[in-house]
C-alpha cells in the first residue's frame, strides 16, 4: 500500500483488520502486502471519492473511541476494540453501519482471498464442483 488507498492510515487499517479477523495477527509483511493488494484490486474500479471516504472512515474509527474510552482505537485492548466495533456495526446511523459493513467486507476479501488463507481453512475449490467428491 505504498501509494494506495489505505497507505496514509495503514496502522489504523491493520489494527481494525486484526480486530475483525484475529488470525491476521499472524500475518508477516508479505501476508499484509497480499491482503492490501487484494483490497486495492477490489477498490480499483471505484471512484477516488469512495477511496477518500474509506480513509476518512478508518480515521474516524480510530478517533471515536476517545469519546468513550479516552484512547484511540489503536490504544485499546482487544476486548474494548471488539466492543467498539460491535457498537459501530449496530449504530443508529445507516451510513455508519454501511461504512462498517463495506470496510469489514474488504478486510474479509483481503484476508480470505490470499492463497495462504485458502489452504489454512481447507478450501479446495475445483471447477468440477461436487463431482470431485464422487
Amino acid at each position: 500500500m505504498s501509494n494506495t488507498t489505505f497507505a496514509p492510515v495503514r496502522d489504523r487499517f491493520r489494527t481494525i483488520a486484526r480486530t475483525i479477523v484475529p488470525e491476521a495477527e499472524a500475518l508477516d509483511e508479505a501476508g499484509w502486502a497480499e491482503l492490501e493488494s487484494i483490497v486495492e484490486q477490489g477498490l480499483a474500479s471505484r471512484p477516488s471519492s469512495v477511496r477518500r471516504q474509506l480513509r476518512l472512515f478508518v480515521r474516524a474509527l480510530d478517533l471515536l473511541p476517545l469519546l468513550r474510552f479516552g484512547h484511540t482505537f489503536r490504544a485499546l485492548d482487544r476486548r474494548r476494540r471488539t466492543r467498539f466495533l460491535l457498537a459501530v456495526q449496530d449504530a443508529r446511523l445507516l451510513l455508519v453501519r454501511r461504512g462498517f459493513w463495506g470496510l469489514r467486507t474488504l478486510i474479509f476479501m483481503g484476508y480470505y482471498g490470499r492463497a495462504g488463507a485458502a489452504a489454512a481453512i481447507g478450501y479446495r475449490a475445483d471447477v468440477r464442483g461436487w463431482e470431485i467428491r464422487r
